[in-house]
């Protein structure tokens, strides 16, 4: 290097040791700060490469471990093993973790008049539950939310691995488009803390088959968290929540502002005579043993 009249020589070696010292005398200050107990031992980069829906995802072998190191001794204080993501084997693609989160968050609506009054707020509760963000302004196709539950056919709430969000339906859905590339709108509009994988309102269409043919068990392989099915009585003005295998999960009576009634309608006409029908049907039973 040249500097006015003066030639200097730097070699590679001075400043790759200068670099070595400086980041060593930083390190060590850090580490000053941090507690014995709490310096953990680095861990491979394949232990955390899989990333799904957004969401990191735990190592995928069942024994694997987080360990704590005292630094000082180098040995280790404890271990931690994690155990596997719950699978199911008839449905791969449900994230059952998530799914059952999102039973637990519907548990606690029915618990209280959470699913009463206005519509809308209503349906807010209910993406609440399902682990979904209020997005009724995003464009359709990345994160669109404002159709869930709003119409007869967008009821049931999905909960879906990271791969399975990938899915297209490859004509095996009937009355949905092929293709139906719905998995960037899941990751934009899926909460996180429930869990695992994402959250859709998947379309209802097949799901009186048995077993059902619809977007969810079809295209996604995954089972349902909830089916919004709105009850058959004069007015179609109750729904109730049931489950995957048609049990139900809550009720709600919403007073205003609540989808078309030809909507509604339709929504139950979707599930007439099949398992998702039978909590409705029970409930204008009990509506009419009740008046009697």
């Amino acid at each position: 290097i040249r500097i006015g009249n003066n030639n200097i020589s730097i070699t590679r070696t001075a400043i790759v040791l200068q670099v070595a010292s400086t980041s060593r005398t930083i390190n060590n200050s850090i580490s000053s700060f941090i507690p014995p107990q709490r310096r953990y031992q680095p861990l491979s980069n394949s232990a955390f490469h899989n990333i799904r829906g957004g969401f990191l995802s735990p190592p995928q072998s069942a024994n694997s471990r987080l360990v704590t190191t005292d630094a000082s001794s180098g040995t280790n204080n404890s271990e931690i093993k994690q155990e596997a993501m719950p699978m199911d084997d008839e449905y791969p693609g449900t994230a059952v973790t998530r799914m059952n989160a999102v039973r637990q968050r519907v548990a606690a609506l029915a618990s209280g008049d959470e699913l009463k009054g206005a519509w809308e707020d209503v349906r807010r509760k209910l993406l609440w539950a399902g682990g979904l963000r209020d997005l009724p302004v995003a464009r359709p196709g990345s994160g669109y939310t404002g159709h869930s539950f709003n119409d007869y056919n967008h009821v049931d709430l999905t909960t879906m691995l990271g791969d399975a969000q990938d899915n297209l339906n490859d004509g095996s859905v009937k009355q949905i488009a092929r293709g139906n590339r719905l998995g960037p709108g899941i990751r934009i509009a899926s909460i996180p803390e429930l869990g695992p994988g994402g959250s859709w309102s998947t379309c209802a269409n097949g799901c009186n088959a048995e077993p059902p043919r619809d977007v969810a068990h079809v295209q996604f392989r995954s089972r349902i968290a909830f089916k919004l099915v709105w009850v058959p009585n004069e007015n179609y003005d109750v729904f109730v929540l049931v489950d995957d295998a048609g049990e139900l999960l809550a009720k709600g009576v919403p007073t205003t502002g609540l989808p078309p009634i030809h909507e509604r309608r339709r929504n139950y006409e979707l599930v007439r005579g099949s398992k998702y029908a039978r909590e409705a049907d029970r409930a204008v039973k009990e509506d009419i043993g009740a008046a009697e």
